[in-house]
C-alpha cells in the first residue's frame, strides 16, 4: 500500500471546544506578533477580514513543528511582498500554548514575513475554517483558505507551489 503525505496531521490534541459555542460566536479578534489586531467575521461559510476590504486574503493554518508549513513560509512571504496592495496573508498558528517569542524565532528562521496571529481563538477559528471546507475534524496542515471580500475563492491542503497560489490570487483579482 502506498501512502502519500501532503501535509502534517494535527493529532496532538483533539478538538475539545463545545460545538454550540463555536457556532454561536461569529466575530473573532486575533492579535499578531507585532500587536496588530485583526477582526475576522464568520458569515455562513465565509470569513471576512475587516482590516482587508478589497483584498484577497489567504489564511494559513499551520503548526511550527510541521515541515510543509515551514517550507511554505518563504513562498507566502514573496507573494505578500509582490501583491502587498491587494493581498494579505494571515498565519494562524494552532500550536497549543506557544509563546510569541518562539513564534518570532520561527518566523525569522523560516522567512515568514507576514502577519502571524497568536490568540486564544486561533484553534476555534482554524476549526471553523476547516469545517467550512470539509477538511475534517483532525484536518491536515498546512491548510490555506483564500477569500476575496469574504467570498470563498479556493483552499489548499499541504505544500502547494507558489505559482499555483499566485495564479489563484490573479484570478481572484480579475487579472
Amino acid at each position: 500500500s502506498l501512502i502519500i503525505l501532503t501535509g502534517c496531521s494535527d493529532t496532538q490534541e483533539s478538538p475539545s471546544q463545545d460545538i454550540n459555542k463555536m457556532v454561536a460566536k461569529t466575530s473573532f479578534k486575533l492579535t499578531s506578533l507585532d500587536n496588530e489586531t485583526f477582526t475576522i467575521k464568520k458569515k455562513a461559510d465565509s470569513f471576512i477580514l475587516e482590516e482587508a476590504k478589497g483584498k484577497v486574503v489567504l489564511y494559513d493554518i499551520f503548526g511550527t513543528w510541521c515541515p510543509p508549513c515551514r517550507a511554505e513560509a518563504p513562498h507566502l512571504s514573496r507573494l505578500q511582498e509582490k501583491y502587498q496592495e491587494t493581498f494579505k496573508v494571515i498565519g494562524i498558528v494552532i500550536d497549543p500554548n506557544v509563546s510569541n517569542e518562539t513564534l518570532k524565532e520561527w518566523a525569522d528562521t523560516y522567512g515568514a514575513n507576514y502577519s502571524i496571529v497568536n490568540s486564544a481563538d486561533n484553534k476555534t477559528v482554524a476549526n471553523l475554517m476547516a469545517s467550512a471546507v470539509r477538511a475534517g475534524e483532525n484536518f491536515p496542515i498546512p491548510l490555506m483558505l483564500m477569500y476575496k471580500d469574504g467570498a470563498y475563492v479556493t483552499h489548499y491542503v499541504g505544500a502547494i507551489p507558489q505559482e499555483m497560489i499566485e495564479s489563484d490570487i490573479k484570478r481572484a483579482l480579475g487579472q
